[in-house]
């Protein structure tokens, strides 16, 4: 593949998670989604499609619809000038017309470490889980992975609307009883890149970046006995569900992931009967009402769609998030208890622990020269090996310490290769801290945290001649403490509505083994020549799909539940410490976790199908959260696709939102000049489970900073009775001197145990 599709690449396997305004073209036009006010279509129209077809032809003769929705929006995408642009807002029924956003991307040992495995017979029997789609809207899919056999699984579920599309490289025959469906979305895309490049990549659902193949595996994967990456992580690869099954949505191309084909895909999605929505791609930090992701969730919660999306990849900075809106489900990614140990082993007899995939030819049984990067080029950036940078003559027959941070990790390793080097030492920089992410490197290679990189730099640059040389020591297994939070996991707050909390929990999403495909080898580049049925790759792109699969394993067990009772049912069941009772812990930092950072907690999948209570969400509750937020009417009806009026007589509040955590946000100023703030947050619970009296617990408590929570007891005596409470959160002055506290509220009856997240701010 070309050195355009690998810069793309390397991007997609971290998930990053970016969103820009597409470029204007020469032509003065831009893609722009058209929102209209259905309620007000002239009674002249006899369908939705004439009416957005007129009112396109009175301010362009030439600009053709891209697009026509009525599923995600009342709208169209079209191609317009800022003058045309203009006219048609002035049309009558015209709600908003936004340009078009380009957004950008964001397995054998998970299911034992969730439990799955253990537990097997508490979940529900295949034929129920079978009768659930899970819809995956990412870069396509390689058909031919054994991860999509439909081996056991019976026929299409009779719901199923949906169709497999033909196209380059891809026939209707690619699907089957697993793969009941895919489609391609590339009209937003060729709009404003031009055509698909078909010797690039293929016009069709196939996939030709690994990503989506990934992401659709670790769902609903079926089990694939045998599996590895050259060895590393052996044993029998499965998706979370293993006998849902999987539609596929491609939206994103080498060129990006554009918002009207996202829009057309989950209109599509929702047309064609899935149950829940998999999205490992950002919807960056924008009001709800110009999110294309966030309005599209929205109508698919509405049709009892959960909807699961990544949190991004732009951690360790606060405020990072993407997929924000509550009715969406946003995932972080922490690590297994898996790793794969190669060591720096240096010439003053110190040995170093890092993680390494690389499986290849050894290096010479001794020790070998040693050199930094930063000394062997004339470029100011040489340290990072980037491309052309190292000096041929000081890398040859030497082992070459890089810098973390400016390309990807992988082709760090192919410039040193190509400059003659013969091994690679990778060292993280403050920026990651102790994060170490496994990568299938092209020459011998290990990656190692800041720490250990500061003492080897010691060594190498106090030392007349330095060496080195790396052990590697395959799988282990067992590794403690496990899950921590992955250092390039996003974290909030909510930049968007600080009232509330995201993430809404982690899953696994560092180093994880899933199907791949078959066009380019493991790391993307084009030098990789070597061809794997299943890869490891890390990102909130691969914990999002972790919870697609569970989600789909609720809903099969509990297909009553909406999409914010199965949310509900993840969040308040996560856990947030060890068996020790140690809590969870950042990598980047080595410090305890805040719900900042893990959200709810960790997922637990087994505890998720006995929850005891839920706090449930309708669309109504959520358009009220848009009125406390003060959305006008027209910024509703763009997220709602209806008219809906806040009631002037009502005091609407964002913190009544019935939501599964807290966050509490003080005005400190007020509070340090004496006076003493209190908030008030009101939830409801539904009982689930069998009649029991539940008691609450808050911990910890703080001096200066009082949580009183009213009734403390809640009794229950028959399913779906529903009871409220309400949290006063009130802050002296000395709370006020903490610009964070983390609290934790509980609701048990001795066998369920209900848990949500405080986070309290000052500001």
């Amino acid at each position: 593949m070309k050195t355009t599709t690998m810069s793309l690449v390397s991007f997609l396997l971290l998930g990053l998670c970016h969103v820009l305004v597409a470029a204007l073209p020469e032509n003065n036009r831009r893609t722009y989604i058209v929102h209209m006010s259905k309620p007000q279509m002239p009674m002249s129209f006899e369908h939705h499609t004439q009416w957005y077809d007129s009112s396109l032809k009175s301010v362009s003769k030439s600009a053709q619809m891209l697009y026509a929705y009525d599923n995600v929006i009342h709208g169209f995408s079209t191609r317009l000038t800022p003058e045309e642009v203009k006219l048609l807002e002035k049309q009558p029924g015209i709600l908003s017309v936004l340009p078009e956003l380009r957004y950008e991307l964001h397995t054998t040992r998970t299911p034992q470490f969730l439990g799955l495995d253990k537990n097997a017979n508490m979940f529900p029997q295949s034929d129920s889980v079978a009768e659930v789609i899970i819809g995956v809207l990412d870069t396509g899919v390689w058909p031919e992975s054994k991860s999509f056999s439909d081996t056991g699984l019976g026929p299409v579920p009779s719901n199923w609307k949906g169709v497999c599309e033909s196209g380059t490289n891809f026939t209707a025959a690619n699907c089957n009883r697993k793969l009941i469906g895919a489609r391609f979305f590339s009209a937003g895309y060729e709009a404003a890149l031009g055509p698909v490049n078909g010797s690039k990549e293929s016009k069709s659902p196939r996939d030709d970046d690994g990503h989506g193949t990934h992401t659709a595996s670790t769902a609903g994967g079926s089990q694939v006995e045998g599996a590895s990456l050259f060895g590393y992580a052996p044993g029998a690869a499965r998706g979370m569900a293993t006998s849902a099954r999987i539609a596929v949505y491609k939206v994103c191309w080498f060129g990006g992931c554009f918002s009207s084909d996202i829009l057309a895909a989950m209109e599509k999605a929702i047309d064609d009967g899935v149950n829940v929505l998999s999205m490992s791609l950002g919807g960056g930090t924008t009001d709800y009402d110009r999110d294309s992701v966030a309005i599209g969730a929205f109508s698919a919660m509405e049709k009892g769609i959960l909807v699961s999306c990544s949190a991004g990849n732009a951690g360790p900075s606060s405020y990072s998030l993407s997929n924000v809106a509550p009715w969406i489900t946003t995932i972080g990614a922490g690590t297994l208890d898996r790793d794969f140990p190669a060591y720096a082993s240096l010439g003053n007899d110190q040995n170093f622990s890092g993680v390494s995939l690389y499986r290849g030819s050894s290096l010479p049984g001794k020790l070998l020269p040693f050199v930094y990067a930063g000394n062997a080029t004339n470029a100011t950036n040489g340290n990072l090996c980037m491309m052309g940078t190292l000096i041929s003559e000081k890398v040859a027959g030497k082992i070459v310490l890089c810098d973390r941070g400016g390309n990807a990790r992988v082709q760090k390793g192919a410039v040193v290769k190509a400059a003659g080097g013969l091994g690679m030492i990778l060292v993280n920089t403050a920026a990651n801290g102790e994060e170490l992410v496994a990568d299938a490197h092209l020459l011998p290679a290990t990656a190692l945290g800041q720490k250990n990189g500061d003492e080897i730099k010691k060594y190498l640059f106090s030392d007349p001649n330095p060496t080195v040389t790396i052990l590697f020591d395959g799988t282990k297994v067992g590794i403690q403490p496990s899950p921590v939070v992955a250092a390039f996991s996003s974290r909030g707050p909510n930049s968007i509505t600080p009232d509330v909390l995201k993430p809404d929990m982690i899953a696994p999403g560092v180093n994880i083994l899933a199907g791949w495909f078959g066009a380019v080898g493991p790391t993307g580049l084009p030098s990789d020549g070597r061809r794997v049925e299943f890869n490891i790759i890390s990102g909130t792109s691969m914990s999002c799909p972790h919870v697609s699969g569970l989600a789909a394993l609720l809903k099969a067990a509990h297909p009553e539940w909406s999409p914010a009772s199965i949310r509900s049912a993840l969040m308040t069941t996560a856990y947030v410490a060890y068996k020790n009772g140690q809590k969870l812990l950042d990598s980047y930092t080595g410090k305890e976790s805040t719900p900042f950072d893990q959200g709810a907690g960790h997922v637990d999948p087994v505890s998720a199908l006995n929850p005891g209570l839920v706090y449930d969400l309708t669309a109504d509750d959520y358009l009220g959260f848009l009125c406390a937020l003060n959305y006008t009417a027209s910024q509703i009806a763009t997220v709602a696709r209806r008219n809906f009026t806040c009631d002037a007589e009502k005091q609407y509040s964002v913190t009544d939102l019935n939501y599964p955590s807290f966050a509490v946000n003080f005005d400190a100023t007020r509070t340090k000049s004496g006076g003493v703030n209190a908030i008030k947050h009101t939830r409801t619970l539904t009982n689930v489970g069998p009649a029991g009296t539940y008691k609450v617990s808050v911990r910890p408590q703080v001096p200066q900073l009082e949580i009183a929570v009213e009734p403390d007891t809640l009794s229950f005596s028959k399913l779906n009775e529903k009871k409220s409470y309400t949290v006063t959160f009130t802050g002296g002055s000395k709370a006020a001197n903490n610009v964070n506290s983390f609290h934790r509220l509980e609701w048990s009856d001795g066998k369920h145990v209900v848990g949500s997240p405080i986070a309290i701010s000052w500001s």
